[in-house]
């Protein structure tokens, strides 16, 4: 044990100590690795010397003595290397596990200095990456519930067809009142068979009344489909 302050780290502090023996009448001596200035303490023969009065280290790589050492001395070199708070953030660490919550304040930054985006996917599909999820139509709703942002997307504008519900003032809740839109086009081929349209025998009913097929483009009606219109609009019922 040295004689002095103790060397004596808490866990949370990386530490090294290098021992050298001395030639005799050296002053001067190379800290191999090198320290951090005024992070590193100095014992000659297990007693501790104190910074300025007994030795220089400014360069933070030479130690020199004031008083040069004897043959053989033992010089110690206690190195504070880092100093490590559990849970932290540590630079360029390949993984790191953060037991509990964190909060910035600011932008996240991903990797190479962009923003932090979130990929998108569609039944499985990866559509892109966004920043931002914006959802367009005068059906769609955002309300805040605790920790979860429930989405509710109705119809609002386009094409018609189920679902397109009519709801009360405050956006959120519906009324027992659905409307249909009485005009669509398709726009691009369209083949009903059994992928989109009902494994076996079905009907396919359309609940908007006026229905055009774009030019150059095809409808086909499956084999064991039958296509109806409801001309009555009661299928939203």
């Amino acid at each position: 044990m040295a004689i002095g302050r103790p060397i004596s780290l808490t866990d949370n502090v990386a530490s090294k100590i290098i021992r050298v023996l001395a030639t005799d009448n050296q002053t001067v001596f190379t800290v191999n690795g090198g320290y951090r200035i005024n992070q590193i303490g100095v014992f000659r023969n297990g007693v501790r010397l104190s910074n300025n009065s007994d030795f220089v280290a400014l360069d933070g790589v030479t130690v020199t003595l004031v008083n040069a050492a004897q043959l053989n001395d033992e010089v110690l070199f206690e190195i504070q290397d880092d100093f490590k708070v559990a849970d932290a953030i540590v630079s360029a660490a390949s993984t790191q596990v953060i037991d509990g919550d964190l909060t910035i304040t600011g932008n996240l930054y991903a990797g190479g200095g962009s923003a932090l985006t979130v990929g998108i996917e569609s039944g499985g599909v990866s559509v892109g990456d966004a920043k931002t999820l914006n959802f367009i139509g005068l059906g769609n709703t955002f309300k805040d519930n605790g920790d979860t942002i429930d989405i509710s997307i109705s119809g609002g504008g386009g094409g018609g067809g189920l679902g397109t519900a009519i709801k009360y003032s405050d956006e959120l809740t519906s009324s027992p009142f659905s409307y249909i839109d009485t005009y669509a086009t398709v726009t691009e081929n369209l083949n009903l068979d059994s992928t989109n349209a009902g494994l076996t025998s079905s009907y396919v009913v359309s609940v908007v009344p006026n229905i055009e097929v774009a030019s150059g483009v095809a409808l086909t009606v499956g084999v064991g489909k039958t296509m109806i219109i409801d001309v009555l609009q009661i299928g939203d019922l």
